[in-house]
């Protein structure tokens, strides 16, 4: 599946629920379902800067697509970062450079968010597009 289908079935996901309360815990139950990352990976080059809680990200080449791996010390921005894992894992670096993230606003997470998590939450978006143009490099 691309990462438009996969951002369309979140959108879905979170239009299923009546407020902010059940997108919150809906966001929790993603959280703990995250590939978490290896513990070893799990250093300073890894955090994502600009975000109030520790997330750590690690990317990693499998064949031709990336493979995003995290984790994070706050159980709402867990739920961020399995969102955006679920939308752009497994898929190709210029796949992830190009997608749109428009789909952030359509379920008006950026919107619901302190300040200092939606900066967190662009932090990890651009993290994650930094690793897949990395790694495109490394494939040209």
């Amino acid at each position: 599946m691309g990462i438009k289908e996969i951002q369309q079935e979140i959108i879905d996901e979170f239009s299923m629920f009546d407020d902010w309360m059940q997108r919150y815990e809906y966001m929790i139950e993603l959280g703990k379902s995250l590939p978490l990352i290896d513990e070893k990976y799990k250093t300073e080059d890894n955090i994502i800067k600009g975000c109030q809680s520790k997330v750590w990200v690690h990317a990693e080449l499998d064949e031709d697509k990336l493979v995003f791996t995290a984790d994070s010390d706050a159980i709402i921005t867990k739920g961020i970062i399995a969102i955006l894992i679920r939308a752009f894992s497994n898929q190709k670096p210029q796949d992830i450079i190009a997608a749109d993230t428009g789909f952030i606003d359509e379920i008006g997470l950026k919107e619901h968010l302190s300040p200092t998590r939606a900066n967190g939450l662009l932090s990890m978006i651009k993290q994650m597009k930094l690793y897949a143009v990395a790694y495109q490099t490394q494939l040209s």
